[in-house]
């Protein structure tokens, strides 16, 4: 066992070993990548992504962003 590691790491890892093989497998490739001992994989967009992140931009060079409001109800929508 690793002896500098931070009690938040730790507790991490612990939680992270109850989980099903593939959300570890996940969670590892993040910490990988964050690590820089892996780099990440390039994503690959649909056209309609990237239409939908074209159409974000747009809207924020013009200054249109969602109120206090309208992320609150977003996050009440999502559970959050």
């Amino acid at each position: 066992m690793i002896k500098n590691m931070t009690k938040l790491l730790d507790r991490a890892l612990e939680i992270a070993r109850s989980l099903p093989a593939d959300a570890q497998d996940d969670i590892a490739r993040i910490v990988l990548q964050l690590t820089g001992a892996e780099a990440a994989s390039p994503v690959i967009l649909s056209d309609d992504e990237r239409a939908a992140i074209a159409a974000s931009k747009e809207a924020a060079k013009r200054g249109e962003f969602a109120t206090e409001a309208q992320v609150r109800a977003t996050w009440a929508k999502h559970g959050l």
